[in-house]
């Protein structure tokens, strides 16, 4: 069931940027200040990990102050903790966002929509304690310079538990805060 709703999110990607007749696309890439909510056996939230994220995406113009944009980015997430044997919890993802885009003016833009992320790896003894899929709504904003050079803040709040220990009964979300400089094409 998750691997088909990733491969539906991801086909309806590609098929939104082979069809769109006049769009702009880009790389971007930047910093994740990222954490897991919830109640770690008592110790509250964890602490927040700095890593980072870097991709591509594209702009599909919808109207003149309204465009979808998709994204296709490898994010390094996960929180800090000093629990067991494991101090740093790392968890990267393939996240495929899929934002509404408000035009506001000249440059200024701002974004919301949803997430979807597959969990590629991890640092944990058992990838299977963890989802592999994570679901999330973002909501940002973003700035252009010119034609080319952007700049985004984005906050990805987790509305899926990641935990799948089943001996663990408390339930964890990604938070995720992203700083990013892009170029678009």
């Amino acid at each position: 069931m998750k691997k088909r709703l990733f491969t539906t999110v991801l086909l309806c990607f590609a098929l939104a940027t082979i069809s769109a007749q006049d769009f702009d696309f880009g790389v971007k890439g930047g910093v994740n200040v990222a954490s897991l909510s919830g109640n770690n056996l008592g110790l509250g939230a964890l602490g927040s990990k700095v890593s980072f994220h870097i991709g591509g995406m594209a702009v599909i113009p919808i109207s003149e102050k309204f465009a979808v944009q998709p994204e296709l980015l490898y994010s390094s997430q996960g929180s800090k903790w000093n629990f067991g044997n494991i101090s740093n919890l790392k968890l990267d993802y393939v996240n495929l966002p899929v934002l509404g885009k408000y035009f506001i003016i000249k440059g200024l833009s701002a974004e919301a929509g949803v997430v979807v992320g597959y969990l590629l790896s991890t640092n944990a003894p058992d990838k299977s304690d963890y989802s592999s899929i994570d679901i999330a709504i973002a909501i940002g904003a973003s700035y252009k310079l010119n034609d080319n050079i952007f700049f985004s803040l984005r906050y990805n709040k987790g509305v899926t538990d990641i935990n799948n220990d089943s001996n663990i009964d408390f339930a964890n979300k990604n938070n995720v805060f992203q700083i990013s400089a892009g170029y678009s094409f």
